[in-house]
């Protein structure tokens, strides 16, 4: 019995052992695409036969973006589709935008006030980030009036005491806004760390411009000049006809008016810019972004295959210096819990390898072990019985050539000369 169970410990061990090398690979392809924010290039390509890529541009603190550069780098991508040859003319959609800055605000209404932080939003931000809504909708690059305002559900509560309260008005800074809705953070669990401002609310970047660098002026008539930026540029990520021309027109009318309102303002600036483009050659986003982008002292981040093999694997390469911050650059939450996601689907890249080692080389053994033993069947037993067959098929054939050249069968089936 002993001896029994020790042969039999080794593969039990193996089995067991490909059991946690594949509960970790379902654990990392859960990770994998657990973030939304992470994949906007797959929604956006959808049926499409054309690739894209989703990169991911964060400025130093030291450098903020402004909306003249968001416009000029536009029309720079579609004169780099023009290059490539791509057919602009068509419905196709050869990229979409979104940019983002952080701050903080005061907000009030009839039930309460306090502090919140604020996310302030251009071009398809929510494209990007489908946050849950909980009531109302969210704010685009459509809406003619830039005071509509997401609030989160703590911040809900703190102004009205619920969640169901689009239309209803409040002040930011002492500036009047109107809810648009209310969303709920995101529940997974790098997100719940990576997000440590409190409570907090998502409004339109050239309206926080205003308010935080236009001395009190009301977000709906501050904005109207910044909204005809945000929505001729906003037009020209919607579609490849209207891309060359809206593009550049958001880049002359959007970077002129959009930047009179954001003259005041220029101390707030744009943090992240997000990009969805076309990828008609593999790199071909990254090299525009890396030439044309005024990225300066900041980051360009690939989100497009963060998470395959290859990329996480990369990142034994930056084992030590990964943690070292050298680039003077604040992350948004959602990146951070990118990175967050990046690390454990590392370790359990890690683990999954260790643990299919001795499956594997048990694999290749047995493998081995059947070739060796089937050769020897078929040199012993297979061989030699096929050869006697062949033989007996020839010498069949050669007596009835034999028998059709000299004699004739009688009725009995002896064969006569």
């Amino acid at each position: 019995m002993r001896e029994k169970l020790k042969r039999l410990a080794l593969p039990i061990a193996a089995a067991i052992l490909a059991l946690l090398c594949l509960a970790c690979l379902l654990v990392y392809s859960h990770l994998a695409n657990m973030l939304d924010s992470q994949h906007q290039a797959e929604r956006w390509q959808g049926e499409s036969e054309l690739k894209f890529s989703q990169l991911s541009c964060f400025m130093s603190v030291d450098q903020k973006l402004t909306l003249e550069q968001v416009y000029s780098f536009r029309n720079t991508m579609m004169d780099k589709f023009h290059e490539a040859a791509l057919d602009i003319d068509s419905d196709a959609q050869l990229f979409c935008d979104a940019w983002s800055t952080t701050g903080k605000a005061y907000v009030s209404s009839d039930q309460g006030k306090g502090d919140v932080s604020v996310i302030a939003v251009g071009g398809n931000f929510f494209d990007f980030h489908p946050i849950r809504l909980l009531s109302g909708n969210y704010i685009s690059p459509d809406d003619l009036m830039k005071d509509r305002v997401l609030l989160d559900e703590d911040t809900a509560w703190l102004l009205f005491g619920g969640t169901q309260l689009e239309g209803l008005s409040f002040k930011i800074d002492g500036v009047p806004f109107v809810v648009a809705g209310v969303i709920e953070r995101e529940q997974d669990f790098a997100s719940l760390k990576a997000y440590t401002s409190g409570m907090g609310i998502y409004m339109s970047y050239d309206a926080y411009s205003s308010i935080k660098g236009g001395g009190g002026i009301s977000a709906t008539s501050s904005t109207g000049s910044a909204s005809g930026g945000s929505t001729s540029g906003g037009s020209s990520g919607s579609s490849g006809s209207s891309g060359t021309g809206s593009g550049s027109t958001g880049g002359s009318t959007g970077g002129s008016s959009g930047g009179s309102s954001n003259s005041a303002g220029g101390s707030v600036g744009i943090e992240c810019y997000e990009v969805v483009m076309a990828e008609p050659v593999k790199g071909f986003a990254m090299n525009v972004a890396k030439e044309k982008f005024p990225i300066g002292g900041g980051v360009i981040v690939d989100n497009s295959n963060r998470y395959s093999f290859e990329s996480v694997l990369k990142l034994v390469k930056q084992f030590g210096s990964r943690s070292m911050q050298t680039h003077g650059v604040i992350l948004p939450y959602w990146e951070n819990a990118a990175r967050c996601i990046e690390d454990w689907c590392l370790a359990l890249l890690i683990v999954a390898m260790v643990t299919a080692a001795l499956p594997l080389a048990m694999l290749v053994i047995f493998l081995v072990r059947l070739f060796i033993r089937g050769k020897g069947k078929l040199e012993d037993e297979l061989l030699p019985r096929a050869k006697e067959r062949i033989g007996e098929a020839i010498r069949v054939r050669q007596r009835k050539a034999w028998e059709r050249r000299y004699g004739k069968k009688n009725k009995d089936g002896e064969s006569r000369i």
